[in-house]
């Protein structure tokens, strides 16, 4: 089975950028690779719902309960585990931009404690156990300042879901604050995390900086698994 690598980070952390800066690499290294970049709005039949979602259509975000929400994002993984599972059969590295651990943040971000952690809990069993997702080799988890994830978004090209300038999620920064503190507490509770700053001594990492250092992650990863 090849490597399952999830890119993960807030809106507009530049998730999809180092995900395919990581296919190409990838592929300069002669190793079979797939993309996955989730929600598959136009591909499933959940990515269109969370498209509505995310568009305002349900209502505003409040008056959508987070474990619902949750089912939403983890449909439109299990509409799309066939073929993932058929990538891993035949590819070296299979890259998701963005996974399961974007739902856990973002949804986890909706509740206070205790109830974050047992919804957390609650959408892994969705899945991992009831979908019967596979789980992720290595998350990387791309960590950008609110402010800063803000500004990139309005660099964003149309996006084929929504025709907006944000999303309901993308517009609320204050909502955003607390995901980027969800994915913090995940990171340092789980073994297969690993975290990169993309923000330093006042300026955005270059993007190849930031390639090079998830690409020294995977290869590393890719070394020990070959051991």
């Amino acid at each position: 089975m090849g490597l399952l690598v999830a890119i993960e980070g807030i809106d507009g952390s530049g998730k999809g950028t180092q995900a395919r800066q990581l296919v190409d690499r990838l592929q300069q290294e002669n190793l079979q690779t797939e993309l996955f970049s989730f929600p598959r709005y136009s591909e499933t039949r959940f990515g269109t719902a969370i498209g509505t979602f995310l568009n305002g259509g349900f209502g505003p975000l409040a008056n959508v309960h987070p474990q619902l929400a949750a089912v939403l994002y983890a449909g439109d993984r299990h509409e799309s585990r066939e073929l993932l599972q058929a990538s891993l059969e035949t590819c070296d590295v299979v890259v998701c931009d963005r996974y399961v651990p974007s739902n856990l943040a973002h949804q986890g971000a909706r509740l206070p404690e205790p109830a974050r952690s047992e919804l957390i809990d609650w959408i892994e069993a969705i899945e991992y156990v009831v979908f019967d997702l596979p789980h992720p080799d290595q998350v990387i988890w791309l960590d950008v300042p609110v402010d800063v994830a803000g500004d990139l978004i309005a660099l964003k090209a149309p996006r084929d879901y929504t025709d907006k300038q944000t999303d309901l999620q993308e517009s609320d920064r204050a909502y955003q604050q607390v995901v980027r503190d969800v994915y913090r507490s995940l990171a340092a509770t789980r073994n297969s995390w690993q975290q990169i700053e993309c923000f330093a001594q006042g300026a955005v990492t270059p993007v190849d900086q930031i390639a090079d250092h998830v690409w020294k992650i995977v290869s590393t990863r890719l070394s020990s698994s070959e051991n």
